[in-house]
């Protein structure tokens, strides 16, 4: 699968992925066509780059609609794979989240697996259905871990839900299930987007985080025995001499190889179930056990034939691997480890001292290249988590080693059954032979017949289980001990009557007597004990009978069966009398049965039962029987209940004849009463069809109503009677019942005679006339009765208006819950309203009306007093959710009385609630918060821990917890609220709102509860703006998010009519109402839900198709609303500039263009009004600055604003000039505030430095002086972060210079210095900040002045003497620092950035750079290039051509430059000393020059100076460095060349003023280093390549100046300064010889008399000069 690249204007570029439309075709090889979204674009591509798809075209035309044929979850499947793919994509190009990239890589393969099988069309339907569900649960996971928007289905199609149809409060609910969903899906991979564990408190989360598996591979036994063998691998707790895990089994072959061919390579092993407290152990082992099958003795010479097939120990392998379990060492499945063989050392050495000793001798074995290779890793899981994490290492052939016992913790569906027998040692008298016996102990299962159960004794995992067990054999060893487990895996209707036998036999040394040897004994143990519990967990010392017979035959089970099987079973045995036997059998009990006699010998085993199904308690026994036997449970119920119909015709039979006598109704009542009762309890819940099918089908009594509502209205009547109470309530409980009985017996009549009709009304009215009195009742006593009465009253209403009128019990269903007194049973209530509800009562339009009201009535009351508003809020989400039911009638009349009732109240409960985002607290958690500290011990649990303290941290964590879920029922009730509200302004239309706002009064008079119209609108509009801000629900609810803001946009629309129509004109204009609109609907367009070119293309065009852009539609109603306001406009300038600016910024070319205008108008409206437009060009500055600086705007809007508004103002008569002169300022503005907000979030410092000094310019040419001072601080700001604190002083200075020296109170307080209230108490806390920063950049002659400057006003302004003195302090301290301290001189570098590549403030500009302390070229250079990894560095130092400087690319051009110092006028003509004088040469400069020698003419081989020219370069920056930035631009550059004469001229006087500083330091200071002062005078003295000879050689001959008669002044000059160094070179050379040390006076002494001969020939020729005082 390929893109395909346009090869010319006319083709069609195509993006994997793209959906194209084709147009036509051309011979079968292109198609011309466009993709779809963008018709506007067609073109030609190859037709082998596309695949056909079938499709439905509708609509023919402009309009057409195309759909495709596939299954919508095809569809989506494909829409999600694309978006998919680009996400995780990224995910791996940035590295981030790697397990959230390979999850989604795995449910990517799921989906397009599952895809294809759909796409088949080979499934079933039943099939289908699975694979969609299974699809939509991997689309909705896979979306939550990569954070995008959560999709609501439809739970029997699984397909995407149209909201269209659907109540606003069915769609909030749709979303609370599917998060929930996805929540506990989450939970069960333990994943999230962010890679870690989202289920660390569930039941899974505990499994996985107390379960571990170890997986080993073998790669080799290495053993040389020449017989087959058994290894068997396990996991031994060395400091409890115990083994931990079963064994791992491999049969190897003689050859070296495993017996099983077909296992080579593939020997691997994973040890499940180990828990955390097995990781604590102090020493594991793995342990490797071989036991060798054949002859008795290894190597055997004689030639008799030997006895084979006997399992012999061999020896055996330990390897510590604590540290691998515990985690502190490394595994890995690639590592091999060599675990040397130590063998048994004699006869009478068992396996267990093999292994003890192998553990002691901690590695050290003579094992001769014996042992085993193995590879071993840890795993986290059980065998289920890795076996799907780890497949590429556990495979079906991995067998599956468990652990001896159960793990930690206990999953469902974890079912075990299995009998862990380790057979221990005995002890075995040698009888008739002359030596010990070689004891072989065989051992199977056999059932109570003494057949032996097949193929249930397993040695180990990794080969099949078999039908019996036999030890190895120990030579003539009178007690052998094994310690050889196996596991007995028995089905468990074979494990009630099964036993372990074990038989004993001698095994020979040869094979003809091992052949004639039997079984000398026998054992036995049953696996259940006679209460039904199974065997006890332990040690078992059983008794061992001698076997007479030559055989065992499964008859003789009968036999042994009847004797004791062990020690304790023997001293416990019942002896009848006469000592008979427990079989009752008359004969002496003597401990022996036939063919069976008790021998000596013992026999020592220990179990273990790991078992899931059977347990070793009695008391836990019974309680499983008791659950087990269901089927006698319902045996006893059927013969309970086969009677029903007989008994229910014998009562109502009795009530029929007595019609006349109502002595037994009230008997029969109760006894009717009893049997409902007993049939409603949960237990016997199913036999409520039993009771339905008698009413219906057998049920005869005609007249039977008329006792069963005499009856009930007596008890009713007589309810506040101790008498009556109890069976009242019994009745209550059964109302169901008794008015099916009652509605079943008046149906029958009515099929023979329908008179009397009347009178069944009344009787029904009169039950309901005595539940509504009972419910008035305010004595304490009848509470219960009132709460039962209205939890089953409604149960009858079904049956009821079957035959009573639906309209009058909807009139005495409104009484009975208006009765009950307020403040009492108030959630019973509610309850009552909400089954009433949804009852079918509630779907008839003429009852409805009736219950409605009533309803509403109540429900304000409750949601004004905030009371049970979680189920208040229930009951009206039913209400509204069934209103907007298709089958209901028309319901315009119902939202109009809900409406009415209700919003308002609602509004108010919205705005009150505390509003916290779902997204803070899932479903899945809070149900485990519930679950575990609610319903748990949370009281005890938390007194506990506040009392006694021992673990305040679990007492703060329960309390985040308990919070925690109170935060979530708030966010959930505040959801609901919401999703009501929603539903309630959806289902209202036009006329509804019209009726609703004609309700209020608009002016000064109140409506009935004291509201008017103003106070309404500012309410819902106060409201909106909140929830829109401040979402209730998660932003990846994008469906509810959309939902709200369709219905809120409507809303608006309705509102704003409202607005013009009231509030418009002069007397009743409302200022803050508009105003409160006008940001409602800013707010409402820049929400983050709406902002469209942050979604996915699929993503918006979905919402685009459904809702619109709601962007446009709210910005052109702002539009309009805005030209509405006239005159009135004016009030609104300046305060709703920034909100129309943030609007106009939003990325939506349509409605920028739509509302810039706006601003026109109000500059417009501003000059009619002021004159002048300043405040509206203020605030639009300011709030530009702050908006695009927090990531508003873009090229496009400084393009269109600057496109709309030139042409506007161009045709204003007065806006012409200072109109088109504005919009350039913002448009400059912008420019530099976009290069801000780009360069800002780099991670070049300097670039953000560079962008800043650019703004902050900007705002000090246009007297912006607060814009000004904003960015100062924020130039502070990055000084201080990169240590520049010379710059950084700089920087607070130009603040500083701002202000006055005076009392006035500051127009704003200073967020730096809060405590400053005046401009002198800010001035000086800055110049003190100031001090500080220059005292740290060592520029202390800076802090000085400002020293100086504090000082007089400490003196004579505000006489503050001990101010005064510490300032004092501080500058003496400066002053000090100067002259004693040695500061580093800083390097200068120009830097030019050329070319296209860079940003408007570097490109084609020229710097010069300040270098940091001690930074060479060098460094300096890598520094730079650092930041331009794109950037070329020039090689040439000399201006760049045009090429380079219009070229795309990124040139930039380095070299060090020389400051030129401007020195001070008060030290002109003095001595300075050099201390001094040298901050002078690198600071407060502003010049530069580079020179680069060049020759002209030709070149002069004796004399090189003749013919080197200088290119010198100036520089002049804009500032004086140091200053704000460490750099400044070039502002001014002049080139010269300087002659070699000139140059000569420059050279010598540069070396006299160099020895004049030398000899000034050494008169000031004779103890400094002396070597300095001698090599400057010696290089002078005595040059070694010609001095000022080589000039004398150059300029001072005939030649040159004959034919350079111009430059004769400037050779007399140089020959004045040669003349003029003598001199100086004198007293500096009288000055060495004073200080010069006796080892130096050779030295000097010949440099004195160089300078002698030097003296002589200067004088000569140019005579004598002489020193002046001060040299």
């Amino acid at each position: 699968v390929y893109s395909y690249h346009a090869e010319s204007k006319n083709h069609l570029t195509l993006s994997v992925g793209s959906v194209v439309h084709i147009i036509e075709e051309y011979e079968g090889f292109w198609y011309r066509g466009f993709i779809i979204g963008n018709k506007s674009e067609t073109g030609v591509f190859p037709a082998n780059y596309i695949h056909l798809k079938d499709a439905v075209v509708e609509r023919r035309g402009k309009t057409e609609n195309i759909i495709p044929t596939e299954l919508p979850i095809v569809q989506e499947v494909t829409h999600v794979l694309r978006e998919w793919g680009t996400i995780w994509q990224n995910l791996f190009k940035t590295g981030e989240n790697p397990i959230v990239f390979q999850h989604i890589r795995s449910k990517m393969r799921e989906l397009i697996e599952k895809r294809k099988r759909v796409l088949s069309g080979t499934l079933p339907a039943d099939e289908l259905t699975k694979i969609c569900y299974q699809i939509a649960d991997l689309v909705d996971l896979g979306n939550r871990l990569l954070s995008m928007d959560l999709s609501v289905r439809n739970e029997t199609t699984c397909q995407l839900a149209d909201i269209r149809i659907l109540s606003a409060i069915q769609v909030f609910r749709m979303h609370e299930v599917a998060s929930s969903k996805i929540d506990r899906k989450i939970a069960e991979e333990r994943i999230d987007r962010t890679g870690k564990d989202l289920s660390i408190e569930s039941f899974q989360e505990a499994r996985k985080s107390h379960v571990y598996s170890l997986y080993i591979a073998v790669k080799n036994v290495v053993c040389r025995i020449g017989e087959e063998a058994d290894v068997l691998i396990s996991l031994y707790d060395a400091k409890e001499n115990v083994f931990i895990s079963e064994n791992y089994f491999v049969r190897w072959g003689s050859q070296g190889l495993p017996k099983n061919i077909d296992m080579l390579n593939t020997l691997k092993a994973i040890f499940t179930d180990l828990g955390s407290k097995d990781l604590l152990r102090e020493k594991i082992y793995l342990v490797c056990k071989i036991i060798r099958i054949g002859r008795m003795e290894l190597k055997e010479s004689d030639n008799k034939k030997r006895a084979s097939g006997l399992r012999r120990a061999f020896g055996a392998a330990v390897m510590d691997i604590t540290s691998i379990m515990k985690g502190t060492e490394g595994s890995d499945e690639d590592k091999q480890c060599f675990i040397p063989f130590m063998q048994v050392s004699g006869e009478n050495e068992n396996l267990q001292q093999v292994i003890t000793r192998a553990i002691s001798s901690k590695g050290d074995i003579h094992h001769k290249g014996q042992g085993l290779w193995v590879s071993l890793k840890m795993l986290e899981g059980d065998l289920k988590t890795i076996r799907h994490d780890f497949q590429h290492i556990i495979d079906r052939t991995t067998a599956e080693v468990r652990k001896m016992g159960f793990p930690e913790i206990i999953m469902p569906g974890d079912v075990r059954n299995d009998l862990y027998v380790t057979i221990v040692q005995g002890e075995f008298e040698k009888g008739i032979k002359s030596s010990q016996k070689n004891v072989e102990v065989t051992m199977c299962v056999c059932n109570d017949d003494g057949h032996v159960i097949p193929m249930v004794v397993s040695m180990g995992a990794g080969e099949d289980a078999e039908s019996q067990y036999r030890s190895h054999v120990y030579y003539q060893n009178k007690t052998p001990k094994w310690m050889e487990t196996v596991k007995v895996g028995i089905p468990i209707e074979d494990f009630y009557s099964a036993h372990l036998r074990f038989t004993y036999r001698h095994r020979s040394t040869f094979e003809n007597k091992d052949k004639a040897e039997k079984d000398f004994g026998l054992s036995y143990v049953r696996l259940m004990r006679k209460e039904g519990t199974t065997l006890q967990d332990g040690v078992h010392n059983l008794l061992v009978y001698k076997v007479e017979s030559r055989r065992l035959e499964p008859n003789d089970a009968k036999k042994y069966l009847s004797l004791p099987s062990s020690r304790d079973e023997m001293d416990n045995f019942p002896k009848t009398k006469s000592g008979t036997s427990p079989s009752g059998h008359n004969r002496l009990f003597n401990h022996r049965v036939e063919g069976f006699t008790m021998s000596r010998d013992s026999f020592q085993i220990s179990t273990l039962v790991c078992s899931t199904k059977l347990t070793q308690n009695v008391d836990l026994l019974g309680l499983l029987k008791w659950q087990s036997q269901k089927k006698n449970l319902k045996n006893s119920l059927r013969s309970l209940m086969k009677f029903l119909q007989d008994t229910l015709d014998a009562l109502f039979n009795i009530m029929m004849e007595h019609l006349d006598n109502g002595s037994y109704d009230d008997l029969v009542f109760d006894a009717l009463i009893y049997i409902i009762a007993l049939i409603a309890e949960k237990k016997f819940y199913h036999f409520h069809a039993v009771l339905d099918s008698y009413i219906l089908e057998h049920f005869s009594a005609t007249l039977a109503y008329q006792k069963l509502t005499k009856v009930l209205v007596m008890y009713l009547e007589n309810a506040e009677s101790e008498k009556y109470r109890e069976s009242l309530m019994k009745a209550l409980k059964a109302l169901e019942y008794i008015f099916k009985f009652i509605v079943r017996s008046r149906i029958l009549f009515q099929q023979f005679d329908d008179k009397d009709r009347k009178q069944f009304e009344k009787g029904i009215r009169s039950v309901f006339e005595a539940i509504n009195r009972l419910m008035k009742v305010t004595d304490k006593p009848t509470i219960a009765l009132q709460a039962t009465a209205m939890k089953y009253l409604t149960s009858v209403i079904k049956d009821t208006i079957t035959v009573f009128d639906p309209k009058e019990l909807s009139l005495l269903l409104k009484d009975f819950v208006s009765n009950v007194p307020a403040e009492r049973l108030t959630k019973q209530k509610v309850q009552c309203m909400l089954d009433i509800v949804h009852s079918d009562i509630f779907k008839m339009q003429e009852c409805r009306i009736i219950l409605l009201k009533m309803m509403t009535f109540h429900l304000k009351e409750l949601m004004q007093k905030e009371e049970e508003l979680e189920i208040c809020g229930k009951l009206l989400a039913d209400i509204l959710t069934l209103l907007r039911s298709s089958n209901v009638g028309p319901t315009k009349g119902d939202i109009q009385e809900v409406m009415n009732g209700l919003l308002r109240t609602v509004i108010r409960v919205v705005i009150k609630l505390d509003r916290r985002s779902q997204q803070a607290v899932s479903v899945s958690k809070t149900w485990h918060v519930m679950n575990q500290y609610i319903l748990g011990n949370t009281l005890f649990t938390l007194v506990y821990n506040i009392s006694f303290g021992p673990g305040m941290d679990k007492c703060v964590a329960l309390l985040i917890k308990i919070y925690t879920f109170y935060q979530y029922l708030q966010s959930t009730t505040c959801g609901n609220y919401v999703a009501c509200l929603i539903s309630m302004l959806r289902q209202m239309d036009e006329y509804h709102y019209d009726a609703y706002l004609s309700s209020f009064p608009t002016k000064t008079e109140l409506d009935a509860n004291g509201l008017i119209l103003q106070d309404f609108l500012m309410e819902i509009f106060g409201m909106f703006q909140d929830l829109i801000s401040n979402n209730v629900y998660r932003m990846d609810w994008v469906t509810m998010l959309s939902l709200q803001n369709s219905t809120f946009m409507r809303a608006i629309k309705f509102f704003t009519k409202t607005l013009n129509k009231c509030f418009l004109d002069a007397e009743s204009f409302q200022f803050q109402l508009w105003n409160n609109f006008f940001h409602l609907a800013v707010a409402f367009l820049t929400q983050e839900s709406l902002q469209m070119e942050n979604f996915s293309h699929n993503k918006r065009q979905s919402l685009i198709k459904k809702y619109g852009d709601l962007r446009c539609e709210m910005g052109y109603e702002i539009r309009v609303m805005w030209f509405n306001l006239g005159p009135h406009k004016i009030k609104f300038i300046p305060v709703m500039v920034g909100p129309m600016l943030e609007m106009t910024l939003i990325p939506e070319p349509d409605l920028r263009k739509a509302t810039i205008p706006i601003f026109f108008d109000m500059m417009q409206c501003e000059l009619h009004s002021t004159g002048s437009f300043k405040l509206f060009e203020g605030e639009m500055i300011t709030k530009l600055d702050v908006l695009v600086e927090g990531g508003r705007g873009d090229q496009e809007y400084l393009n269109i604003f600057h496109e709309i508004m030139s042409e506007w103002c161009g045709k204003h008569q007065y806006l012409r000039t200072t109109g088109i002169d504005f919009v350039n300022l913002v448009k400059t503005l912008m420019g530099r505030l976009l290069d801000y907000r780009d360069i800002i979030r780099e991670e070049n410092r300097d670039n953000r430095m560079s962008c800043t000094v650019n703004l902050l310019n900007f705002y000090k040419e246009i007297n912006r002086l607060e814009m000004y001072v904003r960015y100062l601080y924020k130039l502070h700001d990055l000084h201080t972060e990169s240590d520049n604190f010379t710059e950084a002083g700089f920087t607070l200075l130009q603040h500083a210079k701002l202000l006055s020296w005076s009392d006035e109170v500051l127009e704003a307080p200073n967020q730096r210095y809060p405590e400053c209230e005046t401009q002198r108490e800010l001035k000086e806390a800055l110049y003190y900040s100031i001090i500080e920063l220059f005292q740290r950049g060592k520029l202390w002659e800076e802090g000085i002045k400002l020293c100086k400057e504090l000082a007089v006003q400490h003196e004579v302004e505000t006489f503050r003497y001990q101010q005064l003195s510490e300032i004092l302090i501080t500058q003496s301290k400066l002053y000090m620092n100067i002259t004693s301290t040695l500061r580093p001189e800083p390097e200068y570098f120009f830097v030019g950035f050329y070319g296209q590549g860079f940003p408007a403030f570097q490109r084609n500009r020229t710097f010069i750079y300040r270098g940091k302390e001690y930074e060479p070229l060098c460094d300096f250079t890598t520094r730079t290039l650092n930041h331009l990894p794109s950037a070329q560095k020039m090689t040439t130092t000399s201006p760049p051509d045009d090429d380079i400087i219009n070229s795309n690319k990124m040139f930039v051009q380095i070299f060090p430059v020389n400051p030129i110092m401007e020195q001070p006028d008060h030290f002109k003509g003095k001595s300075i000393d050099e201390q001094i004088l040298s901050f002078y040469k690198v600071n407060e400069v502003q010049r530069f020059q580079y020179s680069k020698p060049f020759r002209k003419g030709p070149k002069d081989k004796d004399n090189e100076f003749a013919s080197m020219w200088i290119d010198r370069a100036t520089y002049t920056t804009k500032y004086k460095l140091p200053g704000i930035l460490r750099w400044f631009e070039v502002e001014h550059t002049i080139r010269r060349e300087i002659s070699p004469l000139e140059n000569a001229v420059e050279t010598m006087r540069t070396a006299n003023h160099d020895i004049r500083q030398m000899v000034l330091k050494y008169h000031k200071n004779p103890d400094a280093p002396i070597n300095p002062l001698s090599m400057k005078l010696n290089g002078v003295v005595d040059p070694r390549v010609g001095g000022f000879a080589n000039y004398e050689k150059a300029f001072f001959n005939e030649t040159y100046m004959k034919n350079n008669p111009n430059d004769l002044e400037k050779i007399e000059v140089l020959k004045d300064l040669i003349a003029l160094q003598i001199p100086l070179l004198c007293e500096g050379v009288r000055l060495h010889g004073e200080v010069a040390p006796p080892a130096l006076q050779p030295f000097h002494q010949n440099m004195n008399s160089s300078l002698q001969d030097l003296k002589a020939g200067v004088e000569e020729k140019y005579g004598a000069r002489v020193r002046n005082s001060g040299l």
